[in-house]
């Protein structure tokens, strides 16, 4: 881990937030955003101009409660047949690093495993933190780009949240 004690906190919130998304704590998860937070996963792997392109998904506040929703309330496929998964966030670099925040990329990758499947899904994985100055559980999540690496060809419905 860094020595720097930013990116150390930047890389803690994203290891918490795997283990939120890997436990389907969704609503936990949310709250690591901020209210005018993006969550992005773009199909064109080059990309910077997610506002102005075609996306997979293109999570304001708004969409993420409401896709928080169909994963845990009532009859959704998507809760009831969701997979289970495991992910490993590793290969930290930061970008960026200030006193209010540090931008970091990383590589994910997960396991899903439904209907006796197993399913890889990797990712190259850009998020941006915002460092509160009262300490690292008040640390929040103000965007996280999720490129794919097989974004540009079909992809399956996942069923559950990268």
């Amino acid at each position: 881990m860094s020595e720097d004690p930013r990116v150390s906190r930047a890389i803690a919130l994203t290891w918490r937030e795997a283990e939120l998304l890997d436990r389907r704590e969704y609503e936990s998860w949310n709250a690591l955003y901020t209210e005018e937070a993006l969550y992005v996963i773009p199909i064109d792997p080059d990309t910077t101009d997610h506002a102005n392109t075609l996306n997979m998904v293109y999570d304001d506040a708004r969409m993420r409660r409401l896709r928080v929703s169909r994963l845990t309330e009532g009859y959704a496929i998507a809760a009831v047949d969701a997979a289970r998964t495991v992910r490993t966030v590793s290969r930290f670099v930061p970008e960026s690093v200030s006193d209010t925040g540090v931008v970091l990329r990383s590589a994910q990758i997960l396991v899903a495993y439904k209907r006796s499947r197993h399913d890889l899904w990797a990712a190259d994985v850009t998020h941006h933190i915002r460092l509160s100055p009262e300490g690292p559980d008040a640390d929040r999540i103000t965007r996280k780009v999720i490129q794919l690496i097989n974004s540009d060809a079909p992809v399956p419905a996942a069923g559950f949240l990268l």
